[in-house]
């Protein structure tokens, strides 16, 4: 099937590869048209080569400008041509960490107008009409204001893109909205596994007291793209000022390391659930049987 779309909304240029790179990286090596919008252009992260830590916001102020070159690197690793950023490159800024002094910027996206921001989505949804939207749960899946507030928008685009009394365009309702997710099951096991591997990881009985993961009988649908981890590893090496990568492990500003991911993980907000398939046993649901999950984003859909 040829004509299937998926559109990807991302705060900054990294997360997608992070949360959902295999996942793109899977769909368009099988001839999806894969959307990728970021919504800023990342200004405050933290640097953590030594020889670019002037492109940060505290001293050039040049962050932006050198991750466009890089989320333009990554996307060609993971093999995704379409990618824009939301309204333009620079509309709405890193809004940076909660609670920080950034957040208050005007040109901040935490505050940006709902349905200003919205309605530049919805111009995307109407012209490249996708079937699946992707983007994170209510939290922002860490707290991160530009991820809360671009769950926001896409939620407000999803319901705005299908109003033909809304803005130009042909109207356009998308089938299924999906939220990514993280279930702890998962992160037990990488934890388990870079304990063993002598890496740095959060003990494995800190789990459920994280600020983020979900339970895995929330999750609707797991992707098995292990098969791409390979470019997802590849998009993260490009992410340089962000992500070091020591395969198969990768690390933030904070050193703390993670597990790169070969199977994602997804939760369906709206839309028809399709039939359940057969999941990848090593994230199988945990304890037990596994969970019955969609394994295709575009399950269900005629």
């Amino acid at each position: 099937m040829n004509d299937r779309r998926l559109l990807l909304v991302h705060a900054h240029p990294d997360d997608e590869t992070i949360g959902t790179g295999a996942t793109m990286a899977k769909y368009a090596a099988e001839g999806a048209h894969v959307t990728l919008v970021t919504c800023t252009l990342g200004e405050e992260g933290e640097v953590i080569p030594p020889e670019l830590a002037r492109l940060a916001a505290d001293r050039d102020d040049t962050l932006g400008g050198h991750r466009i070159g890089e989320l333009a690197a990554a996307c060609k690793a993971l093999g995704v041509t379409d990618h824009r950023f939301l309204g333009a490159p620079g509309r709405w800024r890193d809004s940076g960490m909660m609670g920080v002094a950034s957040n208050h910027r005007a040109n901040a996206f935490w505050q940006a107008d709902q349905d200003e921001a919205a309605g530049e989505l919805v111009k995307v949804i109407r012209e490249v009409r996708p079937q699946v939207l992707v983007t994170y749960d209510e939290n922002g899946f860490y707290g991160h204001p530009d991820h809360i507030q671009a769950h926001r928008v896409s939620l407000r685009a999803f319901d705005l893109a299908a109003d033909p009394g809304f803005g130009e365009g042909e109207p356009w309702r998308i089938a299924k909205f999906y939220l990514t997710a993280l279930p702890r099951s998962v992160m037990r096991r990488s934890a388990e596994a870079m304990r063993e591997a002598g890496i740095g990881f959060l003990p494995e009985e800190s789990v459920d007291d994280l600020p983020f993961g979900c339970a895995d009988r929330d999750v609707t649908t797991e992707i098995d793209a292990r098969a791409y981890v390979g470019a997802k590893l590849e998009a993260m090496r490009a992410h340089a000022t962000q992500i070091s990568v020591d395969a198969p492990w990768f690390a933030l500003s904070n050193g703390i390391g993670q597990e790169a991911l070969g199977v994602e993980h997804f939760i369906l907000r709206a839309g028809v659930p399709g039939p359940a398939g057969p999941g990848a046993p090593v994230e199988a649901g945990g304890i037990g049987e596994p969970y019955d999950r969609e394994n295709d984003l575009f399950a269900g859909i005629g």
